[in-house]
């Protein structure tokens, strides 16, 4: 070997001093470091499986497939006592602290610790055993809906707030604005009303300041003589009430629309009852009210009919004579019960009186019956055979209201 420092160093690694120098250094690092052979000869003393895990170890190592091994984990899990069914999950949460279960771990161990006895444990299905490791097979939870976020009451409160400063005006709304609302509200329920009463109500609203008649001030005396003149038209006459209505003695039909037509001329006689003088039952139908609408000037004709009782007169001019009647009954009955028009009450010669009860309401119909008292029964003549057969669907009514008006007027334009 050439001891020239001109030439190039010799390769062998013996003689280099490099390498010593590297080699020196390596030594000194690891000069502190335990034998190879020593460290694997504690790892397996350190290393000491408990029954649980030695059980797996075996069916891992017995060649069964992985259905069987479960099956024999499960049947060998069931058997143990809830001690060892403990040091079970211990085991496995220690094996698995940086897994998905290591949250599951720090909640069991939290629950423990503090002296609470954690809740029953589902049963393990081990999978697979690699190294001899113990690992459950736990099926993940199915994921849950998110919930839905609490209802912000700040911003609840925060609305509210808007919502009155919009309405008061940001505060800036004096006395005199709270005044004109107020009143605002007063007179629009008051129109409402107005429309409602005058709708439904109208007798309320009208029918006190309408006198069908003025010619009656007084209950005239009954003479013995009831004869009047010839040319007087007929008319029923009630001192009590003040009402004088002519009545309509040419209606020949139950149709609702030619008696409806026929009341404005005044009160309707029934077709098929008898004239005054004859024996029998006399009925005459007058309306209690209307609307400024329907034609004619006898809408108010009977509106104060109920105010009659008992004892009082009405007076039935006809044929130049006026006859008497005194009320003796009265009832209240549906538009359907027809047969009022020709029942007598047991009586030899009557008149009923019919309207619409409540007036202005088409609800029911009052009948009042009257006995006639003058000139004497015993010399009236039998009724002759009607012209008109059968009987009235129902009894006649007040005719159209401003409300079915408005209706029609509606299906008329669409």
């Amino acid at each position: 070997m050439s001891t020239n420092p001109l030439l190039p160093p010799s390769n062998d690694p013996a003689n280099n001093p490099a390498v010593e120098l590297i080699r020196a250094k390596v030594s000194r690092t690891f000069a502190h470091e335990p034998d190879a052979a020593q460290e694997l000869a504690e790892v397996q003393n350190e290393r000491v499986l408990s029954k649980h895990q030695r059980y797996m170890q075996q069916l891992s190592a017995s060649g069964k497939s992985l259905a069987e091994i479960q099956t024999a984990w499960h049947y060998y899990y069931t058997t143990l006592s809830d001690t060892e069914k403990h040091e079970v999950w211990q085991e496995f949460y220690a094996a698995n602290q940086h897994t998905p279960y290591q949250k599951l771990f720090q909640q069991q161990h939290s629950a423990t610790t503090s002296g609470f006895q954690p809740a029953p444990m589902p049963q393990p299905q081990p999978t697979s055993t690699p190294q001899g490791v113990f690992v459950a097979d736990h099926t993940p939870a199915q994921p849950q809906s998110p919930k839905k976020p609490a209802f912000d009451k700040t911003t609840t409160r925060q609305l509210k707030s808007k919502l009155a400063n919009k309405v008061s005006a940001n505060g800036k709304l004096t006395m005199k604005h709270h005044l004109q609302s107020l009143g605002f509200g007063l007179a629009s329920g008051f129109v409402v009303l107005l429309v409602f009463l005058f709708t439904f109500f109208n007798e309320y609203v009208i029918a006190p300041f309408i006198q069908p008649s003025r010619d009656v001030s007084s209950t005239p005396i009954i003479l013995s003589d009831t004869t009047v003149s010839a040319e007087a038209p007929p008319s029923v006459t009630v001192p009590k009430i003040n009402i004088q209505i002519p009545i309509n003695f040419n209606v020949s039909s139950y149709d609702e629309a030619v008696i409806e037509d026929g009341l404005k001329t005044g009160v309707v006689h029934y077709p098929n009852t008898v004239l005054p003088g004859q024996n029998g039952n006399g009925a005459y139908f007058g309306h209690s009210s209307g609307n400024i609408f329907n034609n004619g000037k006898y809408k108010f004709a009977f509106t104060l009919l109920h105010d009659l009782t008992t004892g009082d007169l009405f007076y039935v001019t006809y044929g130049g004579k006026t006859y008497a009647y005194r009320i003796f009954e009265r009832e209240i009955v549906p538009p359907s019960d027809v047969g009022v028009i020709n029942d007598t009450k047991g009586k030899q010669a009557t008149v009923t009186l019919i309207t619409c009860d409540p007036p202005g309401i088409s609800t029911n119909r009052l009948v009042l019956w009257g006995e006639q008292i003058s000139p004497s029964p015993s010399t009236n003549t039998a009724a002759p055979a009607s012209t008109v057969t059968g009987q009235p669907a129902a009894l006649a009514d007040n005719g159209p209201t401003l409300w079915s008006r408005f209706v029609n007027w509606l299906e008329f334009w669409n």
